[in-house]
């Protein structure tokens, strides 16, 4: 353990708002857009963003659901009055000019209930990529004017109903998949209604109600008890407890007071406060966790891709198939009628529908359901590659550890002052630093209810400790190097060497006493350890400090190794060793000197209480700072990916099997699916598609 009384201008407790960012500022510069869905050119995969998305994309549900009940009403005369359908189900209906109102009703739903699909087909040709509409759109037209070609004199039997059932279905499929798609949405839709409208502005000493876009920064507010926080500030007066659970992952309420960060979108608790902007709009930690939660459901992972190209070799699979089975069927000198109906039958049923959902619903709700749980993901290979990982390493302090190094002890010499007295004059010195150490002692004084006396001439000895005037007196509070170089006979320390930080405390030249600190473990850290070790991952400690030091932790976590005495620049190189063996690993971290570690692991993860930096190299960001939500990030990792393959299987094998059924390859077996049945599975493996996908929901704990 590095002795060294170090004083930096960074205390270790940032926010979680800090560790995004500098991400966020690289963000801001692009066009946040929708990633386009397969299904349709104005679905989305994932929320749109800001209100008017979310309004249009429910517009679009409502459409849908209103031409699938217009069409369906439609469709019931027609399919009553279909000759087919009286054969079949034994009965006889004498309608006059029954063949012609069928006409009427078919042309109203092909033109109505069809033109989402007519609007789909023109816009694919136009783009030169024929796809899922290209086919639907085919397929309904064909059958429409050939049952229209039938009605004004050509021979054969139409079939206006099968024309019909095909809309229906097909309309209700999108309905429900839209639906599905829009439910992946609601984790960040709430974190979008987070946000108050209005905020209490405290100007010339009276408050001021104002929109929350008119806040600007350095504006002084009030948040009342059981309001929400309108935006990012430091609380300048007044304590509370503030709710951040649906923003950082915090069960806890967190105590604010006097000079802490607060976040927008927090639920205020009992107490009021006074805060003073710091971050508006764009620049706020819940619109950054947005932006970024967005930003990875538009980057697309080699699994997307691989969906992405399944997808248009079935479209050109399903085209070739299609026309290729009506030329086999007229060859073989089966009636037209016949033939288009296989035609018909084999495009609807190998439509890529389920195979478009199948990748983008997953990732939509992965993506979200990670962000509300504190997973914030820039990377969604890196994401699903967490599958892969043989080996992860985790830096210690702030990751293992509480990197806040509580006070073990307090001691005196010969009792020239009380311990109170000793700790209150230290504190006098030390609350003009931010340093661990500084926060330690400050929180301990605060804890016992002492109150700091103010300081003068405040003084940063480098790589020593500090000194400054406190009531006409003389304070420094060193670390050992001080002692050794001056050559100061204190008593000796009782504090576990190597394992404890030391620092003394000298009053008008005088030493009157120490106090040690020990880095505590996470209380999670041993669970998080436990899980993957159960899952066959091997984990090593990291670390810049002694080999006890080391050994002390490893060893009570019970951990499979540890890397001492490494040096910041040498991080990367032992994670560079390991991947040479062969190993595929993942690194957490969460300082500046993590971040060539952190680009250099196969699977980077910051943690959310470091730096911009290490933030910035990440491919995952835990908001939380909880070694346990690494352990649940590598297996939501594996369950996404497990469920992106199940969704891809289904659909692709589905199309293997009900490709050849619908081109009528068993109809001498009598075994023959009509173009309605051949809809009707189509959405059904679309739906299948779409449940297990929302299964992922139930994946994270």
């Amino acid at each position: 353990m590095n002795n060294d009384h170090e004083h930096h201008h960074h205390g270790p407790k940032k926010q979680a708002e800090r560790s995004i960012r500098g991400t966020e500022e690289r963000l801001e510069e692009k066009t946040l857009h929708g990633h386009e869905h397969a299904m349709h050119q104005d679905t989305t995969s994932h929320p749109p963003h800001g209100e008017h998305g979310h309004d249009h994309h429910r517009m679009m549900i409502e459409d849908f659901k209103k031409r699938f009940w217009i069409s369906l009403a439609l469709s019931i005369p027609v399919i009553l009055l279909s000759p087919m359908v009286q054969h079949i189900l034994a009965f006889s209906l004498e309608v006059p000019y029954g063949m012609y109102i069928a006409f009427v009703l078919s042309s109203i739903i092909y033109f109505y209930g069809g033109w989402p699909f007519l609007t789909g087909l023109a816009e694919e040709v136009r783009k030169g990529s024929p796809g899922m509409m290209t086919l639907i759109g085919v397929a309904i037209t064909v059958a429409y004017l050939y049952s229209t070609a039938i009605v004004f004199g050509l021979e054969g039997m139409d079939f206006f109903w099968e024309l019909a059932t095909l809309i229906v279905i097909m309309l209700l499929g999108h309905w429900i998949e839209m639906r599905s798609v829009l439910g992946a949405s609601k984790a960040l839709e709430l974190l979008v209604s987070m946000m108050p409208a209005e905020a209490m502005l405290i100007r010339d000493g009276e408050t001021v109600k104002v929109r929350i876009e008119d806040l600007q920064k350095g504006d002084l507010i009030l948040v009342k008890p059981g309001e929400k926080v309108p935006a990012d500030g430091v609380v300048e007066d007044g304590e509370s407890y503030l709710n951040e659970s649906m923003l950082t992952g915090e069960s806890k309420p967190v105590k604010k007071n006097s000079g802490d960060k607060v976040i927008g979108g927090s639920i205020n608790g009992n107490g009021a406060l006074r805060v003073r902007v710091e971050y508006t709009g764009k620049e706020s930690y819940l619109n950054k966790v947005i932006t970024l939660v967005q930003e990875a459901q538009k980057t697309k992972s080699e699994t997307q891709r691989l969906a992405d190209r399944a997808a248009k070799w079935l479209t050109y699979i399903a085209l070739f198939a299609g026309f290729g089975t009506l030329a086999v069927w007229l060859m073989l000198g089966q009636e037209l009628a016949f033939a288009l109906e296989r035609m018909v039958t084999v495009m609807v049923i190998s439509c890529p529908h389920a195979l478009g959902l199948a990748v983008p619903l997953v990732v939509a709700i992965s993506t979200a359901v990670s962000a509300n749980n504190g997973l914030l993901i820039r990377n969604r290979t890196a994401f699903e590659n967490a599958r892969l990982i043989t080996t992860i390493i985790f830096d210690k302090t702030g990751t293992l550890t509480q990197g806040s190094h509580e006070i073990s002890s307090v001691v005196t010499f010969d009792n020239v002052l009380g311990k109170r007295e000793m700790l209150r004059l230290a504190a006098g010195v030390e609350q003009n630093s931010e340093h661990f150490i500084s926060q330690s002692i400050l929180r301990k004084v605060k804890a016992d209810g002492i109150a700091v006396p103010p300081s003068q001439s405040f003084n940063y000895l480098p790589g020593k400790g500090l000194e400054g005037m406190v009531e006409g007196r003389d304070v420094k509070v060193v670390g050992p190097n001080y002692i050794k170089e001056f050559n100061i006979a204190v008593p000796a320390s009782e504090a576990e060497e190597g394992v404890e930080t030391v620092v003394y405390i000298l009053v008008d030249g005088q030493p009157v006493g120490y106090i040690t600190m020990r880095d505590q473990i996470r209380e999670e850290s041993a669970g998080a350890i436990r899980v993957l070790k159960e899952n066959g991952i091997k984990n090593l400690l990291l670390t810049g400090d002694n080999e006890r030091v080391a050994k002390s932790v490893s060893d009570k976590l019970q951990m499979d190794g540890y890397l001492a005495n490494v040096l910041p620049h040498q991080k990367q190189e032992k994670v560079k060793e390991l991947q040479d063996k062969g190993e595929f690993v993942a690194m957490t971290g969460d300082g500046v000197n993590d971040a060539p570690a952190l680009a250099q692991a196969d699977v980077g993860i910051a943690v959310g209480s470091g730096t911009d930096v290490a933030a910035e190299t990440a491919d995952i960001i835990l908001v939380n700072s909880n070694p346990q939500d690494i352990a649940s990030l590598i297996l939501f990792g594996k369950a996404t990916y497990r469920k992106m393959i199940q969704n891809l299987i289904w659909a692709t094998g589905y199309n293997v099997i009900a490709l050849p059924l619908a081109a009528g390859v068993l109809y001498q077996q009598g075994i023959m699916v009509s173009p309605a049945v051949g809809a009707a599975l189509m959405s059904l493996s679309t739906v299948i598609v779409a449940i297990n996908a929302q299964l992922l929901r139930r994946q994270i704990k």
